[in-house]
């Protein structure tokens, strides 16, 4: 069995209303992915997830830098090509 893989999760050029879409949807998830763990972790072992609620903060910025790219995208008519990797190592 390999130790890593290589998945092309998006590829393809986008208007900026579906670039938002698609990567507002994806950042969201994340973004609810740690705050359930950090939820989860509050509730089952009365401590914080410091890592999730630094991650969260990190999505935040991020999603503002890349509303940006796609404002002015939209503004100067323009498209969006867009490609995500996901990369994917088994750990021993």
């Amino acid at each position: 069995m390999k130790n890593e893989s290589q998945h092309k999760l998006i590829e393809g050029i986008f208007d900026p209303n579906e670039a938002k879409t698609l990567l507002n949807s994806l950042i969201n998830n994340k973004i609810s992915f740690h705050s359930l763990e950090d939820f989860s972790s509050q509730i089952r072992f009365n401590k914080d997830a410091n890592h999730s609620k630094k991650r969260i903060e990190e999505l935040n910025k991020m999603k503002g830098l890349i509303e940006e790219v796609i404002h002015l995208a939209e503004k100067e008519k323009h498209t969006l090509e867009i490609e995500c990797m996901i990369k994917i190592s088994v750990n021993k």
